[in-house]
């Protein structure tokens, strides 16, 4: 279906590339509908008023797309605000630029915006303009988190005195507590509440788009739109529009060398390692993996960041890794037949398409988990940080394309667990039993994509309720 020319949406992204880009592969799936688009993107703290070179990259390479930088707005007044609570401050206080951009544009259809950025749906009422949020993780994090709400709103114990007791929410597998994001481990601390008032206000969008397709996450869509995980109020309208994740094909510049590397590789031999834009790891645990990685005898593509200085600042900008003082002596040499270590960055999507990569160990974030699971290779569960530990449940317990690796929650993962996950998916039966799941998956993600597959279908019936409303 086309729509009429010259309508437009207006997308509100959350801060990090991690937000941005499943913000960017939606816009993409509006302007294959006809819309103009403009991605309003918000002033990072401490940054240019362009902002990161990262963000600059990604929008050279997706021209089509108008991204527009809103301006660092007033100093945040919190005498101590916490990293989200400064984050909200500044997407809070962006909320009138966000108007003046609006009223700048004609014929806006919609406002669409990160859940973080939930606060600007007063943007959109303001304008006389539908709201919808882009929920850019499982849709089992959306259904456990409406859940957490209304346990908390009936019980007194906080998730942090209950160590790994079992949290039953409606739509997801049970989860321990601690294994939910730290930020919700207190009812009182002021980012749990700051929380709870996001998902309030997103219960007032005209609807929720998921970054998911319905096949992998049936249990927790069938339950959102019952109303299941949100009793004490109705749920918007739901919409699967996933899976949305960068093909890497925009990606400018000389081919990486690790993939001229895996072109050298027999199929399915080589495992994965990649944690993110944050994620890092200490010297300590860096040694570990190298030993737990050599002592598998399977190849390796291994991508090493420095560690953090201040473990608590994930915005923290960390150096050029030194391979040779991070890792244990005679590494590198004596595994230059079997493995590449490759320093802070490489092209993801691409290496974990090709044919060489059989198994990826991940922090577990939503868009690493959706390449993975697109591009059909097992996961190996090494949550971080954030709501990672829930999408770890989830990808085992629920979506069963993927293995943990214990001592996440520990001070120390060793060589021998490490060694032994890696061994036990791409040696076992096992293994071989989440690879058939995942050849599943991968087909089903193809299927929900097609013209007249079901999250086209999905996105299509918000397209009409758009035009419709106008």
């Amino acid at each position: 279906m086309e729509s009429k020319p010259n309508r437009s949406v207006v997308l509100y992204a959350g801060m990090g590339a991690g937000h941005l880009l499943p913000m960017v592969e939606l816009a993409k799936l509006f302007l294959t509908r006809g819309f103009d688009v403009t991605i309003a993107v918000p002033a990072t703290p401490g940054s240019a008023a362009t902002g990161s070179p990262t963000i600059a990259g990604i929008a050279a390479s997706n021209p089509s797309i108008t991204f527009h930088h809103l301006p660092p707005p007033p100093s945040c007044t919190d005498p101590d605000p916490t990293p989200l609570l400064l984050m909200l401050d500044v997407l809070r206080r962006s909320v009138p630029s966000l108007i003046s951009l609006l009223r700048s544009i004609p014929s806006v259809a919609a406002l669409v915006v990160d859940i973080f950025c939930a606060e600007a749906i007063d943007a959109a009422a303001a304008l006389h303009v539908p709201a919808y949020i882009y929920f850019t993780s499982a849709a089992g994090t959306f259904a456990a988190s409406l859940g957490l709400v209304h346990h908390y709103s009936t019980t007194t114990t906080n998730l942090r005195d209950m160590g790994k007791a079992l949290l039953r929410f409606p739509g997801v597998p049970p989860i321990p507590a601690s294994d939910m994001p730290s930020l919700v481990q207190d009812r009182e601390d002021r980012s749990y509440k700051a929380r709870v008032k996001l998902y309030a206000r997103a219960m007032e969008a005209s609807g929720v788009l998921l970054n998911t397709y319905e096949w992998l996450e049936a249990t927790s869509v069938g339950a959102l739109r019952e109303g299941a995980c949100s009793p004490d109020r109705p749920t918007p309208p739901l919409y699967c529009v996933g899976p949305l994740v960068a093909s890497g094909e925009e990606e400018e510049g000389a081919r990486h060398a690790c993939l001229a590397w895996l072109d050298a590789q027999p199929a399915r031999s080589v495992v994965f390692l990649c944690f993110g834009s944050m994620g890092s790891f200490s010297a300590t645990q860096l040694k570990e993996i190298a030993r737990g990685l050599e002592s598998s005898g399977h190849r390796f593509l291994w991508v090493v960041r420095s560690p953090r200085q201040d473990p608590t600042n994930m915005l923290e900008h960390l150096p050029e890794p030194d391979l040779a003082a991070l890792l244990p002596e005679g590494f590198m040499e004596r595994t230059v037949d079997k493995g590449i270590v490759v320093k802070s960055w490489a092209p993801q999507a691409k290496v974990l398409r090709h044919a060489a990569t059989g198994a990826f160990v991940t922090h577990c974030g939503w868009n690493s988990t959706l390449e993975g699971i697109t591009a059909g290779v097992p996961l190996l569960c090494w949550p971080l940080y954030a709501e990672q530990r829930l999408n770890k449940v989830l990808i085992v317990e629920e979506m069963k394309v993927g293995v943990v690796i214990d001592g996440y929650d520990e001070e120390m993962v060793s060589a021998e667990e490490v060694e032994a996950k890696v061994r036990l998916v791409m040696e076992s039966e096992e293994g071989g039993k989440l690879l058939e799941r995942l050849a599943v998956a991968r087909a089903k993600a193809v299927e929900a994509l097609a013209e007249e597959g079901p999250s086209r279908v999905a996105f299509d019936e918000f397209v009409d309720r758009l035009v419709s409303s106008e």
